[in-house]
């Protein structure tokens, strides 16, 4: 697939989300290193931005996402307000869910970002939940669950893909294979050379992309996509990429080859779709400049946003928390 194939609109559009994500987390790697800015462990997805902005963009508003503990970008890609995700990063009180889920535990229900959880290999049988409920309301929606090269080893993701399609289920899985589970290499936890291949054994298509080039990945979501929303049932992409940072900003990434990180930086997905637009004359050096101080302006104004919102109060700590029955509350009326 050449990306001169995808719409030039719909690329620019790909290009200045993949950098409001990276400058997104650029600004949270800044944070991070101030005292009393941020709380929890900070998980980045620095080099995997075209992963969720292609997948994403072959989505309609109401299908379903969920993500794990590096959902930043998944959430950004569905729409996800930057002001509200960064004071939910924050534990402010004006965050997504109101600083109790903090930077790895978020939903964001607006725009059907469902959940993410830190659990390897928890999204996807809470995937094939949210996708049964799709297909037992006769929706037409889908539900994507993006997880990583370490949890494609967990039996819970077997049994997902396993029941997916037993039931037909529309479910798209996405394994961003960054070629790091904590700081094991692949070759040291996966016997396969290729998780895709592991398709066949759950009788679902299954594919590679290159997880770096976001007109790729979009194009095969786009085809996958349809084929989970025509009734086929689920399907498998793979998206090699690359983590270019540690699995947490408290990991500096000792037990990386430096060569190896330089190689994948020449990758670098961001760089290589705004040299593609540049070499076929869709955009300015200047375009390109204004495009990046605008985002860093929203990125910004976020931080700005979340270092002055409130925590929430101490009394607040027990609402949201549980939904009471309908029936006993009938009862006690």
């Amino acid at each position: 697939m050449d990306s001169r194939e995808v719409d030039a609109g719909l690329r620019k559009t790909m290009y200045e989300e993949m950098v409001l994500i990276r400058k997104f987390e650029e600004k949270l790697i800044e944070l991070s290193q101030e005292k009393d800015k941020l709380v929890g462990m900070q998980i980045l997805a620095n080099g995997q931005e075209a992963v969720a902005v292609g997948i994403v963009k072959a989505l309609k508003p109401d299908d379903v996402i969920v993500s794990n503990h590096r959902s930043h970008g998944h959430l950004l890609a569905k729409g996800a307000n930057p002001k509200y995700l960064m004071a939910e990063i924050m534990g402010k009180a004006t965050g997504v869910n109101k600083g109790k889920s903090g930077t790895l535990h978020m939903a964001v229900p607006e725009v059907n970002a469902l959940m993410t959880t830190t659990i390897v290999g928890g999204g996807p049988p809470l995937a094939v939940g949210a996708a049964f409920a799709q297909q037992y309301r006769g929706e037409s929606n889908i539900t994507v669950v993006f997880f990583g090269d370490g949890a494609a080893a967990e039996g819970s993701v077997h049994e997902a893909m396993n029941l997916s399609n037993l039931w037909k289920l529309p479910v798209l899985f996405v394994c961003e294979n960054n070629c790091w589970a904590g700081a094991q290499s692949l070759s040291e936890h996966c016997a396969v050379g290729d998780i895709a291949a592991r398709a066949v054994g759950y009788g679902m298509p299954g594919e590679l992309v290159d997880g770096n080039d976001v007109a790729k990945v979009y194009t095969l979501a786009k085809k996958m996509v349809m084929g989970c929303r025509n009734g086929q049932g689920p399907a498998l992409i793979e998206a090699k990429t690359y983590r270019m940072r540690g699995h947490g900003e408290h990991d500096h990434q000792h037990y990386v080859d430096k060569k190896e990180l330089e190689e994948w930086s020449r990758l670098c997905p961001i760089k290589r779709l705004r040299n593609n637009m540049l070499s076929e004359g869709l955009v300015s050096e200047a375009q390109l400049q204004t495009i990046g101080r605008q985002v860093e302006a929203r990125v910004d104004e976020a931080a700005k946003f979340g270092t002055e919102s409130p925590y929430p109060l101490p009394e607040e700590a027990l609402e949201d928390v549980w939904v009471e029955d309908f029936t006993m509350q009938q009862v006690a009326q």
